[in-house]
């Protein structure tokens, strides 16, 4: 990351949309809704074997110290798995292609990396470290979902030529 150059929330505008992703037996989605008034909101479900395993809200924001990434987790119920703030990151490096945020306060994740492979590809890579125990990497590729084609109703249409 060049020091002339800052990185705004718009410069991850190419997220906006349905992704989806499989890391083992499981199937990750993803939501991303466009940039507004510097923020970005996304969602996030896990599920294996019909089963939601957890969901995450997320937000990159444009605050006063550059971009951020804030994750909140929740049980299927919404009850929320952190007990105090959301996990923060910091945008740490970025080029067109790749964004790097980094918690400064635990590793739960200690970074957290956008890689942008081409249009409708991105790789999704966490790296936890825990307070025990290894550390693990997450890494889920993602591939955009295209948006539903609309069906027509045709006895609708009849009706409304008579």
């Amino acid at each position: 990351m060049s020091a002339s150059i800052i990185a705004t929330v718009a410069d991850l505008r190419w997220l906006e949309g349905t992704w989806r992703g499989e890391w083992g037996p499981r199937v990750a989605d993803q939501v991303w809704m466009a940039p507004q008034a510097g923020v970005m909101t996304g969602t996030f479900s896990l599920m294996e074997t019909d089963k939601v395993l957890v969901i995450e809200l997320f937000t990159i924001l444009q605050s006063p110290g550059g971009v951020e990434f804030n994750i909140r987790h929740f049980t299927p119920e919404l009850n929320a798995w952190e007990k105090g703030d959301p996990t923060r990151l910091t945008l740490a490096s970025f080029d067109n292609k790749n964004f790097e945020f980094e918690n400064a306060v635990d590793g739960k994740p200690k970074k957290y990396t956008f890689s942008r492979t081409d249009a409708d590809t991105y790789v999704s890579r966490a790296q936890i470290l825990p307070d025990t125990g290894e550390a693990q990497v997450i890494e889920i590729t993602y591939h955009r979902v295209p948006p539903p084609v609309p069906t027509t109703d045709k006895s609708a249409a009849k009706k409304k030529k008579q």
